[in-house]
């Protein structure tokens, strides 16, 4: 067993790290992205996840158990959109963003959160939401943003919707190792299954959803039973203390960045946490 403090990654990472140590490759510029834990308290106490298991032909993480969530369209940005909630300055302020990339993060939450999972945050007034998305015209609607026809901002004023984004909170940072060639800057929120909605398998990206205790997908991790992204694993270690939903949204969370850092020792090829987040991931040690 190593005592190297960090994850064990496929040794050909090597080569890419000696690439861009010696100038023969540059980082790829992460492209900025939301992702959304949804949340409901579980039987008996704590909360269960919305998770989604990624199908193996994807690019990015392939069989990998991941939340709702995606890049940012250029359209994301869209003024118009009906607006509840912390204003996109006061998001920025949370997420050390501008204006403009916290109403595009904020968006881009809400909307892949439609897409992926079948949940809106949004309703017809500040202070109510959706509650029936079961039929044919929502799902027409959420094709309609997939294939990019519609934008969210056209089917809220359409619908006559404004988005909630009250219903979010801010949780983490997370920007992907530069030694990756598809890379990611990606703001976490979370936020609780509105009552009256229901989550959905519909992802064309997924080919298995689940509710799952934060505790109970670690465990599984790290027995080699599924697949967790570290971001994806620290999430939900962090969310294995809270014993209820309104427990975690009244979190107080202060969101600084986290670029795990990968490294070639004489054991072989590895990833290194910041080090608050020492034991938070499979083969990662204190």
């Amino acid at each position: 067993m190593t005592d190297v403090p960090g994850l064990r990654l496929p040794d050909h990472f090597a080569e890419r790290i000696r690439d861009l140590e010696e100038g023969r490759a540059e980082p790829a510029a992460p492209r900025d992205a939301s992702t959304v834990v949804l949340l409901r308290d579980a039987t008996g106490g704590g909360v269960e996840v919305y998770m989604l298991r990624r199908v193996t032909s994807m690019p990015f993480a392939p069989g990998a158990y991941v939340f709702p969530g995606g890049s940012v369209d250029a359209r994301d940005g869209d003024r118009t959109v009906g607006w509840a909630g912390p204003s996109p300055a006061e998001w920025g302020a949370a997420f050390g963003a501008g204006e403009t990339l916290a109403r595009e993060l904020v968006c881009a939450a809400v909307r892949e959160t439609f897409e992926e999972s079948g949940v809106l945050l949004a309703g017809p007034t500040p202070d109510t939401i959706v509650a029936d998305l079961a039929g044919d015209d929502w799902e027409a609607d959420r094709q309609a943003l997939l294939g990019r026809s519609q934008s969210l901002a056209a089917l809220l004023d359409r619908r006559g919707l404004v988005l909630r984004g009250d219903l979010l909170r801010p949780w983490a940072h997370w920007i992907t190792p530069v030694i990756e060639e598809r890379r990611y800057d990606t703001r976490f929120f979370v936020a609780a299954l509105p009552a009256g909605q229901r989550t959905q398998d519909v992802s064309t990206e997924s080919d298995r959803v689940t509710w799952v205790r934060p505790r109970e997908a670690v465990d599984a991790a790290r027995r080699g039973a599924m697949a967790l992204l570290p971001p994806t694993m620290v999430t939900l270690t962090e969310l294995a203390a809270y014993d209820s939903v309104a427990a975690v949204l009244a979190a107080e969370r202060v969101v600084r960045p986290r670029l795990p850092e990968a490294r070639v020792t004489g054991d072989g090829v590895y990833l290194f946490m910041p080090p608050e987040l020492d034991g938070h991931v499979p083969g990662a040690r204190p």
